[in-house]
């Protein structure tokens, strides 16, 4: 029988709050091997936020009010009410994939299938009870620096068994995609079998009879949200699987414009002229 699918998302930057669940324990998160680096980032950050607003601006991107909510979010997270993680990640992405509408056999795939990266995490499953909180992927924090780099290596190593011999999804941003290596030499005997990852285009018009086409850059979460749906109906775990869906706005898959790299697959899903 074929190994289900695994599918790589990004958090978002909104995050639901409040919760009606438990206060957060890290030793109950998914992927228990990553409690001692959550536990220590949790500190360094419960630290960076007794310091100046200048400082926590810097780290945060965010001022004014918006500061002041995800201080104290971020002082609050072994405090504070807790929700499942697909509920506490809000955005246009989390939006398309609309959780609240898929079946209970997706949801299920859901929580088996998806795993969503997290800067103060690592990496979450959609139903681990986690807190409001705010910090970037790409943050540097005293005094682990850069959290994509210093995540790479515990995160690689967590994840090596979930994707050893799958279909890895990774529709993660750079900055996330940064926090893993799962071509890692050190992890060859349990890497995936594929990595694919999708590339959305507008095509335009032809010039001189070649083909023109514009990334699309605005849309890319909406577009994703839908494809997750669609990976978790159809099971899909292959490109040419693509060929069946068909997204609202029109893209559809391209398999002359699919390409081979070092880092894996990249589909291309095209919409055509209008």
């Amino acid at each position: 029988m074929a190994t289900a699918p695994v599918i790589l998302l990004p958090p978002s930057e909104g995050k639901a709050e409040g919760g009606s669940g438990q206060q957060l324990r890290i030793a109950n998160l998914s992927f228990s091997q990553l409690e001692e680096h959550r536990t220590t980032l949790r500190a360094a950050l419960g630290a960076a936020m007794k310091g100046n607003e200048a400082g926590r601006a810097k780290l945060l991107g965010v001022k004014g009010k918006a500061l002041a909510a995800a201080t104290s979010a971020n002082l609050d997270v072994l405090t504070s009410p807790t929700m499942p993680a697909i509920e506490r990640y809000t955005g246009v992405l989390y939006d398309a994939l609309d959780v609240a509408s898929l079946s209970t056999r997706d949801r299920k795939r859901l929580n088996k299938q998806v795993l969503i990266f997290s800067g103060l995490w690592g990496v979450v499953r959609p139903d681990d009870m986690i807190p409001d909180y705010k910090l970037k992927m790409g943050a540097t924090l005293a005094p682990v620096g850069k959290l994509s780099t210093w995540w790479r290596e515990p995160l690689t190593a967590a994840l090596a068994p979930t994707v050893s011999g799958t279909v890895v999804w990774n529709l993660l941003p750079k900055e996330h995609d940064n926090a893993w290596a799962p071509l890692s030499p050190a992890h060859a005997e349990t890497t995936p079998n594929a990595v694919l990852s999708v590339k959305f285009l507008d095509e335009g018009k032809a010039v001189k009879g070649e083909r023109t086409f514009t990334t699309v850059n605005h849309w890319n979460k909406l577009l994703k949200g839908a494809l997750v749906r669609f990976i978790l109906e159809a099971g899909a775990d292959d490109p040419k699987a693509l060929a069946k869906f068909r997204h609202p706005e029109g893209y559809r898959y391209d398999r002359s414009l699919t390409e081979t790299t070092p880092a894996g697959t990249v589909v291309s899903m095209v919409r055509p002229v209008r």
